[in-house]
């Protein structure tokens, strides 16, 4: 089902992004020769409008758009490489703006779905699916020696005379501090991975720096749950946060390259198709609020990856087309040709090199 629904979001972005540059053909006067669903061999013509043929094809990983004389071999009014170079760069770069508007719409729709957030004390009345998580565990504590980790989930407590069980951390607090240190508390917790446990941990004193004499276990804990935004604030925190997710993105993305060039890359943080696919997973099973960031992060990264001045991406052919405004002239067809043919396949080469790694992890 995660295969499933991963390929479902894939086709999305991709189909979003060639959309883009279809409704930016279209309107510049360019030729469109096909707008295609999958890649092909074709399996199915759907219909033909005009000029353009809409087309379903066998393999399901995306879409793409057939712009005539994009290659720069064929010529005309309606050809890519005969229009102006501006209406060619405005083309180019529609498909990243689709992304970005597709990311802003997703993270507005996740605020009025709702996803899980830590809540205020006023807000935990209204708030549905509910829950006390661990929000952070000092080292070398009870806690910490028990097992707890940050994104736990604590579903109950006992200490052999009282039950804990409830949302408030001021009480779990209290619960934890009652015994003075005397009783070890079993904790009835559920996994970051959803696997339920039971954990022992006994108090202790002197962790607390301004309340040495509190008997503790070492954790903060938070209720978290989920509010729904009003659509009117989720517009404005919607361009808000992708603003926010695009900037940390793209520095993420600058940090790695650079790791890359100066082969310093540290391949352990970045995901490839197999750890997205365990993401995308992972998500739906929250709710449509968690499934909707992520696609708007995965849509984000499309955007932005697609910007990186690199032959056979949308940036790497806004280049070409940068150089030819300044030397007023056209760059050899074939030379262009080669040129994104290498850097195709360079990026065949790094996402199998990704791929490899996201399966290492997983059976390692």
């Amino acid at each position: 089902m995660s295969i499933l629904i991963f390929i479902v979001v894939i086709v999305v972005l991709i189909v979003v992004h060639e959309f883009g540059h279809f409704i930016a053909a279209k309107w510049s006067g360019m030729r469109v020769d096909e707008f295609g669903l999958g890649y092909p061999p074709r399996a199915l013509l759907i219909r033909k409008i005009g000029e353009t043929e809409y087309t379903l094809n066998w393999l399901p990983f995306g879409g793409f758009v057939k712009i005539y004389g994009e290659d720069g071999g064929e010529k005309g009014s309606h050809s890519f490489s005969s229009r102006p170079r501006i209406l060619q760069a405005v083309v180019l770069v529609a498909g990243v703006a689709m992304n970005f508007l597709l990311a802003y719409l997703l993270i507005t729709s996740a605020l009025v779905a709702g996803t899980p957030r830590a809540l205020e004390a006023s807000e935990v009345a209204i708030a549905r699916d509910t829950q006390l998580m661990v929000a952070n565990v000092i080292p070398g504590s009870p806690a910490a020696e028990a097992g707890l980790k940050p994104g736990d989930t604590i579903l109950a407590a006992e200490d052999g005379h009282f039950t804990f069980s409830g949302v408030d951390p001021a009480e779990f607090t209290k619960f934890v501090s009652n015994g003075g240190g005397n009783t070890t508390i079993a904790l009835n917790v559920r996994t970051s991975e959803g696997k339920e446990e039971t954990l022992f941990a006994r108090p202790a004193k002197g962790l607390i720096a301004n309340n040495p004499d509190r008997a503790v276990i070492g954790v903060e804990v938070a209720t978290v749950g989920v509010v729904p935004v009003s659509f009117g604030k989720a517009i404005v925190e919607g361009a808000q946060l992708t603003w926010g997710a695009t900037v940390l993105t793209a520095q993420g993305l600058a940090h790695f390259f650079y790791g890359v060039f100066t082969f310093t890359a540290d391949l352990s943080s970045v995901s490839g198709p197999v750890g997205i696919a365990g993401a995308v997973g992972s998500a739906s099973q929250q709710g449509f609020g968690n499934l909707f960031s992520i696609m708007a992060i995965i849509s984000i990264n499309l955007a932005l990856i697609n910007l990186i001045p690199i032959p056979a991406l949308d940036g790497g052919r806004l280049l070409f087309v940068i150089i030819e405004s300044i030397i007023r002239r056209p760059i050899n067809a074939r030379i262009a040709q080669t040129v994104n043919a290498v850097g195709f396949v360079a990026l065949i080469l790094l996402m199998l090199v990704v791929t490899a790694h996201d399966i290492f992890k997983i059976v390692g």
